[in-house]
């Protein structure tokens, strides 16, 4: 298959190489990374989209990928389908889509879950909104960026589930956290606490995958200084993104909305930015109750 990309940061390049390990010819663009091993470079985002079956697009927010839509989807081929990954608003995914539907092509968002390391593995998880077409059309593609794809329903949808499971993401690993750092002034040692939780009631993917303690659990983030696998920056993004779409949905989520205040706290005013998202617990351990 013949496919642009366009977007080549520290989740494209990965994923872009897997394609072309796949055997498909891929031709990307980004306005400062390099194209990986074996991806063609173009000059620009429209000589990338150019003749292409299939556009992928991984972009850093909303505003960008209505820029490159407007930009690439009229160079696109009638019937070719914009594969968009990026992690943005729901508003900007269903308009982009529109456009793209109105151009006489398919549009199909498709945000991941797991992290640089998943795209590299080629273990992500899709979560697509589109059309049942254009999905189709993709599939293959997931299949080998990715190990699982689910179809959401209609446009937009995929950054839907996308927002609504980082909120609970983010939700948890504070709890989480929260709950160590009270381990530790109690006296409870973090094994014992872990071999505890994560096989009772407790248990959640942030205890039992992702543990925010070093030593404890899994090898994790944790246990290399905290330099990310999933930035707490990023984290902070998508619970923004979850109290946007919130607001516009007049959907009541106070849990979703302290923890965006917490990493936004940890992050812009603390010394969270370029750690991890887990390393909340060692800024919980530091702190007494206020």
């Amino acid at each position: 298959m013949k496919i642009g990309f366009i977007g080549l940061g520290n989740m494209g390049a990965p994923m872009a190489a897997n394609l072309v390990a796949a055997g498909h010819k891929v031709t990307g663009f980004d306005l400062a990374a390099p194209c990986p091993e074996g991806v063609q470079t173009a000059r620009k985002a429209a000589q990338a989209a150019q003749g292409a079956e299939v556009v992928i697009t991984m972009l850093p927010n909303g505003a960008i990928l209505r820029a490159v839509a407007g930009e690439i989807i009229p160079h696109m081929a009638r019937d070719a389908v914009l594969l968009d990954c990026s992690t943005v608003d729901v508003q900007s995914a269903r308009d982009v889509a529109q456009i793209a539907q109105d151009a006489g092509l398919m549009a199909v968002d498709a945000p991941v879950s797991g992290g640089i390391g998943g795209a590299a593995a080629g273990t992500l998880t899709f979560m697509a909104g589109g059309t049942e077409e254009g999905f189709t059309k993709v599939a293959p593609l997931f299949d080998i960026m990715g190990q699982k794809a689910v179809h959401c329903g209609p446009s937009g949808n995929g950054q839907a589930a996308k927002i609504c499971n980082n909120m609970i993401l983010g939700i948890t690993m504070i709890g989480t956290c929260e709950a160590f750092a009270l381990a530790d002034k109690l006296g409870l040692d973090r094994q014992k606490m872990f071999d505890v939780v994560s096989t009772s009631s407790g248990y959640s993917w942030s205890m039992n995958a992702y543990c925010p303690a070093p030593g404890v659990g899994p090898h994790s983030p944790a246990d290399n200084d905290y330099i990310p696998g999933f930035a707490a920056d990023l984290m902070l993004k998508d619970l923004r993104l979850s109290q946007q779409a919130a607001e516009a949905a007049d959907a009541d989520t106070p849990l979703g909305l302290a923890a965006t205040a917490l990493y936004q706290s940890f992050v812009e005013d603390e010394d969270g930015a370029g750690q991890d998202f887990s390393a909340m617990l060692p800024r919980f351990v530091s702190r007494r109750r206020s």
